[in-house]
């Protein structure tokens, strides 16, 4: 049995996962529970010049260094530390430096394609996902790479129209099949997240006997 749980949060950009995920975090506190976020598990593209790195389809699964998070959630739900890769979204390149995390009861994974992939599903013990309209999430979507990530309103609007869109019909949508829990308005649904906090205490409880 695996020391730790693993929570799966899957949903469009800008549907509210994170949302969901910091009330999870509050909300167990007093638990050793850490974040991980599918976005730092992109491929390093340093060996690309800049022009070539815009044109990387970041919504698609090969944009992910699945094996890597694979191996690092295996890791965690084993008892073993990890050196978390971190991204920078502005150059689209890892840090040098990644993020320790060692010793945590609750693993909460965060990202869009999380349920796509089934050996990644398979180490989940709860699978999650944030199901938001398409125009509240490319609102979202805009405002947060205009002021967090240096875009300009025309690159994500392009972005979305070509890359976006299709890849969450095609990959994100579909994976909604294969969550335990789907959650409408995201971290606002009060109601599911009282469930799932009930579910974490439940497992939790199997794990210590």
């Amino acid at each position: 049995m695996n020391k730790a749980l693993l929570i799966g949060i899957a949903g469009g950009s800008g549907s509210g996962k994170s949302l969901v995920a910091q009330k999870l975090l509050e909300d167990f506190s007093s638990q050793k529970v850490t974040l991980i976020i599918q976005d730092n598990y992109y491929k390093d593209l340093s060996d690309l010049p800049m022009s070539e790195r815009v044109k990387t389809n970041f919504d698609h699964p090969h944009a992910i260094d699945t094996d890597l998070l694979i191996s690092d959630m295996k890791k965690l739900l084993a008892g073993e530390p990890i050196n978390q890769p971190l991204y920078d979204f502005k150059t689209h390149c890892r840090l040098k430096e990644g993020r320790r995390i060692a010793g945590q009861l609750i693993i909460i994974l965060e990202g869009i394609l999380i349920l796509d992939n089934p050996d990644l599903r398979k180490l989940m013990d709860i699978k999650i996902f944030v199901d938001t309209d398409a125009d509240i999430r490319f609102i979202r979507r805009l405002k947060r790479d205009l002021s967090e990530r240096g875009r300009t309103m025309e690159s994500v609007i392009e972005q979305y129209e070509q890359t976006v869109r299709p890849m969450h019909l095609e990959f994100v949508e579909a994976s909604k099949r294969y969550a335990d829990i789907i959650i409408p308005e995201g971290g606002h649904n009060l109601v599911a997240i009282d469930l799932i906090k009930t579910k974490i205490i439940s497992l939790l409880r199997e794990k210590e006997h």
